[in-house]
């Protein structure tokens, strides 16, 4: 489960994509990205992200600016580049995880949610607007055409929330959070290690 907007789900799932290059050819991994808002009552605008974050989080600007630096220091390490600027906004994903729900019927869900992380972080694009959506859309390989359909009529707008209710039954209330084989849990971007790990143990209670 993750936000389009968290970077620590980005952070988490190169964490694991390290872990899988660090067992080659020993697992056969499918994986499937649930919903999950981190901000559902976002308005249409936006928030200013230094705003967001003092208002949330209680941060002040420097520690706000420190953990930035972190994530920017952490994402180079794995591959991928922050790049926070000023006046970045967080926006409302709703629509963004339509298009997700979408594209795993379509077998590319890994290739846009990867697209929109690099979109919103990296791009300085806002991913919620229907036109960068759909341009994401096609940068994977996808029809433009269906995504539209998509996001006008909200036809999957019910599946998205139904996924969403079901995993907070479930008491996933904070991302990112992996779960594996349906019923086994690693929250938080942990170490790659850690992953190997639990892969690892995964195996072998396959074995027994």
């Amino acid at each position: 489960m993750s936000d389009v907007v968290c970077p620590w789900c980005v952070i988490g799932y190169k964490q694991f994509e390290k872990a899988l290059a660090a067992l080659p050819g020993r697992f056969d991994v499918s994986v499937h990205w649930r919903p999950f808002e981190l901000n559902p009552q976002m308005p249409p605008e936006g928030q200013d992200l230094r705003e967001h974050i003092a208002q949330k989080y209680g941060s002040s600007a420097e520690q706000s600016q420190q953990a930035r630096a972190r994530l920017s220091s952490i994402g180079d390490s794995l591959g991928f580049h922050f790049d926070y600027f000023d006046g970045m906004r967080v926006v409302n994903t709703f629509r963004a995880h339509q298009l997700i729900h979408w594209a795993d019927r379509q077998g590319k869900q890994t290739e846009l949610k990867l697209a929109l992380f690099s979109a919103f972080f990296s791009q300085r694009q806002d991913v919620s607007d229907d036109a960068v959506l759909l341009s994401v859309v096609e940068s994977v390989g996808l029809s433009r055409a269906e995504a539209a359909d998509v996001l006008t009529t909200g036809s999957l707008a019910e599946d998205v929330r139904e996924d969403q209710r079901w995993w907070l039954d479930r008491e996933i209330h904070a991302v990112p959070a992996f779960i594996f084989n349906d019923k086994y849990s690693v929250l938080g971007a942990q170490e790659a290690n850690t992953f190997v790990r639990v892969l690892n143990k995964l195996e072998a209670k396959a074995a027994a």
